[in-house]
């Protein structure tokens, strides 16, 4: 799955009231993986900049004279953003002003080009309602070095965020759904399940298998738990009503 974390610099909050995108930046990520590439422009707004946008960012008009205007890189832009999935911090911003500079080129909108929009505000907020949830706080909360970051910058940005994303939804790539099986034999053989294209197993799950004595004391615990409590074993309860359901190296261990 290939995916870009983006983000944008402006001249003000609201295109609508014409302001521009001066900075913008997309970090590559596949299969979860930073790959080292992305694009980054600097941008001529054909506009002057709101003070308040400047004292965010730190750029002035005469910072970005002779700098490519959007239309001049649109086209690279679209073509490396091409059916990947977005994710952006406040993803309405972001796209709004995307969107108004795509018209000015007479290119189609943002949704034409992107497979899938995440917002990681929204995600950010559902998981932590009620707290601070800016880049800055989620970087403190995952424990992301944002020491550097003085000012905002697009590049600087999108790679925190990248760093955020994949802390945010870290253990969605580790699910044992799919993921080969591998189970420690009594012989010192195994049992596996799935493997890569050298034999190999991508993923490796070890059980130790216990001794028949083991297994001995260990029902003997049991039953003797079964006896003592009101509501009986539990474990017990769970082998008698499906005593199939696991592989039998697993459930020797259950």
């Amino acid at each position: 799955m290939r995916q870009l974390l983006i983000d944008t610099e402006t001249t003000g909050l609201d295109p609508k009231q014409g302001h521009r995108i001066i900075e913008l930046a997309a970090v590559e990520l596949v299969n979860r993986r930073l790959t080292g590439r992305h694009l980054h422009y600097r941008i001529d707004p054909e506009r002057d900049i709101d003070y308040g946008a400047t004292e965010v960012h730190g750029m002035t008009r005469d910072d970005l004279r002779g700098m490519p205007c959007f239309r001049d890189i649109a086209g690279e832009f679209a073509d490396f953003a091409r059916g990947s999935e977005w994710i952006i911090h406040n993803a309405p911003f972001d796209v709004a002003f995307f969107d108004a500079e795509f018209e000015l080129c007479g290119m189609p909108q943002s949704a034409g080009l992107y497979a899938r929009l995440v917002d990681t505000l929204a995600l950010a907020r559902e998981t932590f309602p009620g707290k601070r949830n800016n880049l800055d706080a989620l970087c403190e909360r995952f424990g992301v070095s944002n020491a550097h970051r003085t000012l905002h910058g697009a590049l600087l940005d999108a790679q925190l965020l990248a760093e955020v994303y994949l802390a945010m939804t870290r253990g969605q790539e580790t699910l044992i759904i799919d993921m080969p099986l591998v189970i420690a034999m009594p012989d010192g053989g195994h049992f596996a399940r799935d493997s890569g294209a050298d034999g190999a197993p991508r993923y490796a799950i070890l059980a130790i298998v216990p001794a028949q004595a083991e297994l001995d004391a260990h029902r003997e615990y049991l039953e003797a738990l079964a006896r003592e409590s009101k509501a009986g074993c539990l474990w017990l309860a769970l082998e008698q009503s499906a005593p199939d359901a696991l592989p039998e190296a697993v459930a020797v261990v259950a």
